[in-house]
């Protein structure tokens, strides 16, 4: 298992957050929601951002934070988390606003054949702070697990 540290931790850190994700909307709309176990995309905690963050502290934690492969995985995940919060932001706010242009112009009196934006794309700032707490939970964790 410890050849595969890099694969487990990350893929573990994605899986739980939304596992995590979807009981909580489970909870919130009192209603099972399975489409979402498969649907990344916004929510509490960021399964990106969980995702790249526990790659770059299991790499950091086991290679130190001076090795060029802990610079690389830092620099792609605080992209990724960058990207979560920013653009993917604006584009759910720019879907929001096209389908209420859409439900006023043409859904009240014909069927067009164009279907709804998907709204949910990004994350609040403290969605992806949750997602780099969630991946230093799940890199310190499965590293004392598999190395102690």
């Amino acid at each position: 298992m410890k050849n595969y540290i890099y694969l487990i931790v990350p893929f573990f850190a994605a899986i739980s957050a939304q596992i995590i994700k979807f009981i909580g909307e489970s909870i919130k709309y009192k209603r099972l929601n399975w489409e979402r176990l498969f649907n990344g995309n916004g929510g509490m905690p960021s399964t990106h951002t969980s995702f790249t963050f526990s790659l770059a502290i299991t790499i950091g934690i086991l290679n130190g934070t001076s090795s060029p492969l802990f610079a690389i995985a830092l620099v792609f995940a605080c992209i990724v988390g960058y990207d979560a919060m920013g653009l993917r932001m604006e584009s759910g706010k720019q879907a929001i606003a096209i389908n209420k242009i859409l439900d006023e112009t043409f859904f009240r009196n014909t069927k067009i054949g164009i279907q709804h934006l998907k709204e949910q794309l990004g994350h609040q700032p403290l969605e992806v702070v949750m997602g780099v707490v969630w991946a230093s939970i799940c890199s310190i964790s499965l590293i004392m697990l598999i190395y102690y």
